[in-house]
Order: C-alpha cells, then sequence, then structure tokens
C-alpha cells in the first residue's frame, strides 16, 4: 500500500492537504521488524515518530528501571495496530523515552519520521505546522486519559472486592 494512503488514515494527519502528505511522505523512512524485535527502549533518548503501516507493537514500562524491585518484569501497557503512531512525545520534548516499544508481530512495517526533518516542514509551512501539533495534542491527551484511567483502576482495585 501506498505510504501516502497510509497517512491519510492516521490521526495526526487529519486535516493535512495532499501536497502536505506527500511532503510528509518524502521525508518517512520504511522499516521492517520481526516479533520481539525492540524497535526503542524505555529511558533512551528520543528523535523520531512511527507510524503503523502494518502489524502490531507492543508498548511496555520496566517498573525495574525506577529503582523499584520488579517481580512480574516489564508490562504491555497496550497493543498498537495499523494507523495507529507512538513516539509523539519526540516531537514535542525530546526527553527520555517514558516506555519501550516493542515488535508484537512478523513482518511489522513501520514509517519513520525524524523529528528534526518534520520540524523543518511545520517551520515552512505554518498552517501544516499548527494543524499537526493541534493533532498531537489532542492524540496525546486521549493517551494521557487512558492512561490516568488504567492507573486508577489499578489503584482501587482490591483483591476480593466486587465491583
Amino acid at each position: 500500500m501506498q505510504r501516502i494512503n497510509i497517512l491519510r488514515e492516521v490521526d495526526i494527519f487529519q486535516d493535512l492537504s495532499e501536497s502536505q502528505l506527500e511532503q510528509i511522505v518524502e521525508i518517512c523512512e520504511e522499516r521492517v521488524c520481526q516479533i520481539g524485535a525492540v524497535i526503542f527502549e524505555e529511558n533512551t533518548a528520543s528523535d523520531e515518530l512511527y507510524v503503523i503501516a502494518e502489524g502490531m507493537v507492543d508498548i511496555r514500562v520496566d517498573p525495574s528501571i525506577l529503582g523499584t524491585s520488579s517481580e512480574t518484569g516489564p508490562t504491555t501497557l497496550t497493543t498498537l495496530r495499523r494507523g495507529q503512531t507512538f513516539g509523539e512525545v519526540a516531537l514535542v520534548d525530546q526527553g527520555l523515552r517514558s516506555a519501550s516499544a516493542r515488535c508484537a508481530a512478523n513482518s511489522t512495517r513501520l514509517l519513520v519520521i525524524n523529528r528534526d526533518d518534520l520540524i523543518s516542514l511545520c517551520d515552512q509551512d505554518f498552517q501544516m505546522g499548527y494543524v499537526l501539533m493541534r493533532n498531537i495534542a489532542a492524540d496525546l491527551s486521549f493517551k494521557i486519559r487512558s492512561t490516568d484511567l488504567m492507573v486508577r483502576e489499578q489503584l482501587l482495585w482490591r483483591p476480593g472486592r466486587s465491583g
């Protein structure tokens, strides 16, 4: 499938024109990974946004990174599929990754967009930059709310307690 068709399905690229999508296609790099491959590790530098073109990716956290002993090891927070993005925080802040990403299906195809390349496009086309950053803010807000709900459920859940 053509890269532009994939980008049309992605929420953070919603409301961009065909010519703007074509410009983004030009800066995409395609990567294919196999099940179990680590795309990036938690607590590492971030400078890329990823779009899933085919396959699945697990987003995982490892409590032991915080210095606490963890008997469970890394935990999968969510599994992302075609048309979903991850690594968006790299576009806003070049801090450390808050989670790891691991390939969850064979022949997973990713479109990788370098932060500097995308920011350069946004600097050249302020309308694109505005729409893209608005969409990224909405996407991150949704993810924060989902994570908040998950944390609340964990804090309020008690064994043997029914709803």
